[in-house]
């Protein structure tokens, strides 16, 4: 039971002095009380947290006794959800007063002191970025799973050919692995990239109060240490005023999901009937209502359709932003943050389905190798044999293997039924001897062949891609560990240095 004596917890005591009525029921239900509910369900243990690194530094600077900071300490461990929810209507529907008069209420006495010196700037800006923090931590745990996945299927498809696009036609031959590479690459670079923004944030903005710093003198580098950052907000004016790293954040989400958007776009196509290079478990496949011939992805859909949200939740962080005054406001640190968890659950969202497309996707290798066979891929090669076996301009070697091409379909033939006849007279017709044309013609549209005709590193050769894989696989794990050492940090595993 609560003491009976008045300890500031007095429900009947306002919160200010300035105004002598609580919100409406308008600002309630519109407003303060969806604000309540999301900061109960993301913010309260960055907010416990903070508090009890204040009341470290309160015992520090001895404003409270080792007594008063352990009860205020255990108590402020033992909050729950459901008891600030409950409370919320006595204290303005605002988290930090609920909390702090929940608190105050349990109080064996009174604690004079504590919150002395103390604005709700700071500390909101502060629990909101340990839940940026850590938020972020976790994503990039999952993309880092997406790269581990987009690594294992890669290995399993260097030496199957396949057609690779350009213009929607097909031009060169690649393999799975070497396109899956690329996907992996991709994933890299967002890894890294978020990994700098983490950094670039982890800069803890307590202890600069309302906006101008606070009287006491706060040791700010303690309690950057206790709460997990890697060091201070140097500037007060900053720590409250600055919410870029909701940008900077929502920037690679919208950027990593336009990218994904492409892959997605390329995986749809070749798991469609006029392709069908790949192909997905029953599990992650749809049906038709009208027709039960069809076998459909929606999965991929999904991807695609889910990837464009975090381009919208970047947007609407930068507009919230955009035009207001670089000092805290409710719209700036509230409503332009409002999309900041749907971002969050948006691109894990869809991070998850990816991975989960690439630990069950097959490749018809069959299917891949005929279309590749199937087509006259091997121009390039023709054009380059003609240059450096025969000495011809590459301009003109580029017309003698265009002309053959067209010749041979209208003769009929396969790529692989070369003609070194015909060759010759194309290239005649163009004023130009070849000597051995057989010669220029030999593997020049063969498969297997063409796969390892690459010399340069990068390429499509399966060495090229094994070589690259190797690499990556190397990458993962450092930034695996990298991302991993953040995340205990993020998720309170700070402490007194």
């Amino acid at each position: 039971m609560p003491p009976d004596h008045d300890n500031g917890a007095n429900p009947a005591l306002p919160l200010s002095g300035r105004i002598g009525n609580g919100p409406s029921d308008l600002l309630r239900e519109e407003v303060l009380d969806p604000q309540f509910h999301h900061e109960a369900a993301n913010l309260l243990p960055y907010y416990i947290a903070v508090e009890q690194a204040l009341v470290a530094e309160y015992l520090r600077l001895g404003l409270v006794t080792d007594t008063q900071a352990a009860e205020l300490d255990r108590l402020l461990g033992a909050v729950t959800r459901e008891e600030l929810l409950a409370e919320r209507q006595a204290s303005m529907s605002d988290i930090a007063f609920t909390l702090e008069r929940h608190v105050e209420a349990q109080l064996s006495e009174p604690v004079p002191a504590w919150h002395v010196d103390r604005s709700r700037n700071d500390l909101q800006a502060c629990a909101q970025l340990m839940y940026g923090r850590a938020r972020l931590a976790d994503g990039a745990g999952t993309l880092l799973d997406l790269g581990q996945a987009a690594h294992r299927l890669a290995g399993r498809y260097t030496e199957d050919p396949m057609p690779g696009y350009t213009h929607l036609q097909a031009a060169q031959i690649i393999t799975p692995g070497f396109y899956l590479a690329a996907l992996l690459e991709q994933v890299l670079h967002t890894a890294r990239r978020l990994l700098s923004t983490y950094d670039g944030i982890d800069a803890c903005p307590l202890g600069a109060g309302a906006m101008s710093g606070q009287e006491l003198a706060w040791d700010r580098d303690r309690l950057a240490r206790l709460l997990g950052f890697g060091r201070v907000q140097p500037l007060a004016l900053t720590s409250i005023a600055y919410r870029g790293w909701t940008l900077e954040t929502t920037a690679e989400f919208g950027i990593f999901g336009v990218a994904l958007s492409r892959f997605a776009t390329d995986l749809m196509t070749w798991g469609s009937s006029a392709y069908g290079y790949l192909d997905l478990p029953d599990e992650l496949s749809g049906i038709s209502s009208a027709m039960p011939q069809k076998k459909n992805f929606p999965i991929l859909e999904r991807i695609r359709g889910r990837s464009a949200h975090l381009a919208s939740c970047h947007t609407d962080a930068v507009l919230g932003q955009r035009n207001t005054a670089f000092s805290n406001s409710v719209e700036v640190s509230k409503e332009a943050a409002a999309q900041l968890p749907y971002a969050f659950d948006s691109f894990e969202s869809v991070l998850r389905l990816t991975t989960a497309v690439l630990e069950h996707a097959r490749f018809d290798t069959e299917r891949m190798a005929a279309a590749c066979e199937e087509e006259f891929l091997g121009g390039f090669a023709l054009a380059n044999a003609l240059t450096l076996r025969e000495g011809v301009s590459w301009r003109r070697a580029q017309v003698i293997a265009g002309r053959y091409i067209v010749a041979a379909m209208a003769a009929g033939r396969t790529p692989t039924q070369t003609d070194p006849a015909l060759l010759k007279q194309v290239a005649a017709d163009l004023d130009t001897d070849l000597a051995a044309p057989e010669e220029v013609l030999n593997g020049i549209f063969d498969v297997r062949q063409a796969l390892r005709t690459p010399q340069s590193a990068g390429s499509a050769h399966p060495d090229a891609v094994a070589t690259v894989l190797d690499a990556q696989r190397d990458e993962l794990e450092r930034l695996s560990g990298e991302w991993a050492a953040r995340a205990r940090l993020a998720h309170g595993a700070g402490g007194e240095a």
